[in-house]
């Protein structure tokens, strides 16, 4: 998975965790060799983990880790065929993305503070609203990936596949603030274009605890997560330009389905919008407003 998919290392970690349930199943079984596992083990094993209340979309993760396991497993000899081929997963409901107002994210992005790690954490804002950055793509960038002439950013992605995408004037200018006062944090020779208190690259959890804390002094009465920037980004340009493609193209999304997503989340605005503003829309005390009775 590492070297020849080039997976990403949280979904080496997450199939890991997968087949260690399927190998706690399988002892429960009596079975000591993956030679042993049949079809009925192998059928039997989503069903054990709807039972411990594991989600619908974490079950097709589970199955998927299983089946692409035994098919290295035949690709090496070690069997001949694969139980999990054919098994069916359930149905996981797709959960439409929280996202951002304009409004709440002019509020956010609405930086006072000059002090370094504040100037960072505004930089990692601008970056993460204007390009709609997966976390792991942001605190992989370094110093020299934004090309502030062309506007561009150079993005490494899932499976190591590289993208630009345009970035904002807004952006810009922030990490341009924030790299002025990075040298007084950052290590020698460090390459990270975000760097923590102690100099060295700000990981995944850093950006999480930064953007929670940000989301508690703004008061904005919900939790604030890397992935609610990137959602806001997706939703927002497709309301305004209404290209799907480009939209996919710069979220790096390999499916158009799974971009798809946010054309329910702007016709979910549109039906707000509609319910609100059509006479025949309007309810008052459970009636419309046009109907005589």
């Amino acid at each position: 998975m590492r070297v020849e998919h080039r997976l990403s290392g949280n979904t080496i970690k997450s199939y890991h965790r997968d087949l260690l349930k399927l190998s706690g199943h399988a002892g429960r079984h009596g079975i000591r060799n993956w030679t042993d596992l049949t079809t009925k083990h192998a059928r039997s094993f989503p069903a054990r983990l709807f039972q411990q209340g594991i989600s619908g979309r974490s079950i097709q993760r589970a199955l998927s880790a299983s089946r692409s396991f035994f098919d290295y497993l035949v690709r090496r000899q070690v069997l001949t065929r694969n139980p999990f081929v054919g098994i069916p997963a359930p149905k996981a409901s797709r959960k439409l993305p929280e996202n951002l107002s304009v409004d709440e994210l002019n509020y956010l992005l609405d930086n006072q503070n000059e002090s370094e790690l504040c100037m960072r954490d505004h930089a990692m804002l601008e970056v993460l609203y204007s390009c709609g950055l997966r976390i792991s793509e942001l605190v992989s960038l370094n110093t020299d990936t934004m090309d502030v002439d062309q506007r561009q950013i150079l993005v490494t992605g899932k499976g190591n596949r590289q993208r630009i995408v345009p970035v904002g004037a807004k952006a810009i200018e922030a990490v341009q603030k924030w790299k002025a006062l990075r040298g007084q944090i950052a290590k020698p020779g460090e390459q990270a274009l975000f760097v923590n208190s102690r100099g060295a690259r700000l990981g995944v959890r850093g950006v999480q605890y930064r953007l929670k804390l940000w989301g508690q002094r703004k008061h904005l009465g919900r939790r604030l997560h890397p992935h609610m920037l990137r959602h806001s980004f997706a939703s927002h340009v497709l309301e305004s330009s209404g290209d799907l493609r480009a939209v996919q193209e710069m979220l790096g999304h390999s499916d158009i389905s799974t971009t798809q997503v946010y054309t329910h989340l702007d016709f979910q605005h549109l039906a707000n919008v509609y319910d609100k503003a059509h006479p025949r829309a309007r309810q008052r005390n459970g009636k419309s407003e046009t109907d005589p009775g």
